[in-house]
């Protein structure tokens, strides 16, 4: 197969590609980079695997970087554009079911490409479009279906990690995966207890982004993964239900993990543990928070101005949108309207502060000012006060005399 028109990616990486089979080595562009371009999704990363070892790439051009040299990887500056150039290796040991214990340097492509995970990703391309597909990664892309390079039980117990990348692939791609895969996957599940938490967070991110996560949350459940990723284990048919979810169109983390703990039926407390067990970000956590107690208001229908303040406009289109997907959704348009005329959209807003209270010597520095500020604020929000410096100073005063 020859790619006759290559993405701007690629084109630009040519003279890098050039230069090293020049010297008389073999360049080629592989990886995911190589996959989307045959299916025409848009490419992100360029990798290069080449004959060359290390020292060889680093006599062959003046601008390179060590990136991982121990690990055959080195950065060519060309053009102020950073390409990785990997020699081919082979990979042994795997004592942490993730990384290789012992890498050992190769001048066979068809080496390299036995260690890689799936056939679709086991694809080499020469610089001038001409593609090497030794393991049927292109027949399989044809077919739509998700095959580990030759032993799946071999490629998993090398790497565990591999197994949720099968999974996010199918769901990305909208793909299935082949039954041996499939079946070493359920064999397998418990090692995904050996990965770092960090490292399947990615994973399943990306895999609810897919265009399928519907049938990745059935594969976690039916491989069996679900029992090795924290808090999953308790929540089989809760899991189920978010499959049987038409419409699944998440774009964010915060959706996510929103429509999750909905699911999970999760108060403020549990969303905090259940986050900080996956290790998300503090933003992520709060901003959940935030958005299921939206869902939980709009399913109450005690949703209000004060509540549609706290949650801003862009978590509340997300807890509605959630809320749509179990059909208890409130108008969007109506929503978003409701934001809009709030007299103020964060406290910033307040024509007062505590700057100006103790500038007037109405208050000094301490909880009381910090109190006042919050009633103010609420009724502002709520329309019972007038966003107006002065308004809000006698409003203060009289408040302190009560």
């Amino acid at each position: 197969m020859k790619i006759k028109k290559l993405p701007d990616e690629f084109e630009k990486a040519r003279p890098v590609m050039q230069t090293i089979e020049k010297a008389g080595y073999e360049a080629y562009f592989v990886g995911g980079s190589v996959r989307d371009t045959i299916i025409g999704e848009p490419i992100h990363d360029v990798d290069i695997a080449s004959s060359a070892y290390p020292e060889e790439i680093k006599k062959l051009f003046k601008n390179t970087i060590d990136t991982g040299i121990e690990h055959g990887t080195v950065m060519v500056l060309d053009n102020n554009v950073g390409y990785e150039i990997t020699t081919f290796r082979t990979e042994s040991g795997y004592q942490d079911y993730r990384r290789p214990d012992k890498v050992t340097f190769v001048r066979s492509l068809e080496e390299d490409l036995k260690r890689r995970d799936f056939t679709i990703n086991a694809l080499a391309m020469r610089e001038n479009g001409e593609v090497t597909d030794l393991f049927g990664g292109i027949d399989d892309l044809n077919h739509n279906i998700i095959r580990a390079v030759g032993d799946p039980n071999e490629r998993f117990n090398e790497d565990a990690l591999r197994m949720m990348r099968a999974v996010r692939f199918a769901s990305k791609l909208d793909f299935n995966i082949e039954d041996d895969t499939f079946n070493a996957i359920k064999r397998h599940s418990k090692l995904l207890e050996k990965i770092a938490i960090e490292r399947i967070y990615v994973e399943f991110i990306k895999m609810m982004k897919g265009l399928k996560p519907r049938q990745g949350l059935l594969d976690i459940i039916n491989t069996n993964m679900y029992l090795y990723i924290p808090y999953f284990n308790h929540h089989h048919d809760d899991i189920l239900s978010i499959s049987n979810l038409k419409n699944l169109d998440l774009t964010s983390e915060v959706s996510i993990w929103s429509l999750i703990c909905f699911a999970f039926k999760y108060n403020r407390l549990q969303i905090g543990e259940f986050l900080k067990a996956w290790k998300s970000s503090n933003e992520v956590i709060n901003d959940t928070k935030i958005c299921c107690s939206a869902i939980y208001k709009i399913y109450s229908k005690t949703i209000n101005d004060i509540s549609i303040y706290n949650t801003g406009k862009s978590l509340l289109i997300i807890a509605n949108h959630i809320a749509s997907l179990y059909g208890f959704d409130l108008n969007e348009n109506d929503l978003i309207n409701e934001y809009d005329n709030l007299p103020i959209k964060n406290k910033k807003e307040l024509s007062i502060n505590g700057g100006i209270l103790i500038k007037n010597d109405i208050l000094k520095p301490g909880p009381k000012l910090g109190e006042i500020l919050n009633v103010i604020e609420k009724k502002v929000v709520n329309g019972r006060l007038e966003n107006d410096t002065n308004e809000l100073i006698n409003f203060t005063k009289q408040y302190l005399k009560e």
